[in-house]
């Protein structure tokens, strides 16, 4: 059985947000971490928003490419 394969518009739709190109390219640069700053750890995200990144990257889920990928852009940044 194939594993279904995400995007940063299914996670921003996942997440509850604008998952247009223009809201997810603003949102990242909007939102940049520093080195020291985990992803799921970022105030920005809801305690439910959070918790689906934290549960999605700890059971190393269908979401987690997705989530790694965001993690990525959001620390190359700042």
């Amino acid at each position: 059985m194939e594993s279904p394969t995400h995007d940063l518009k299914g996670l921003f739709d996942q997440l509850g947000l604008d998952s247009s190109q223009k809201a997810i390219d603003d949102f990242i640069a909007g939102h940049s971490l520093p080195d020291n700053k985990k992803l799921i750890d970022a105030e920005f995200w809801s305690p439910q928003q959070a918790g689906f990144l934290k549960e999605q990257l700890r059971e190393d889920a269908d979401w987690a490419r997705v989530v790694d990928d965001l993690n990525l852009r959001m620390h190359q940044t700042h």
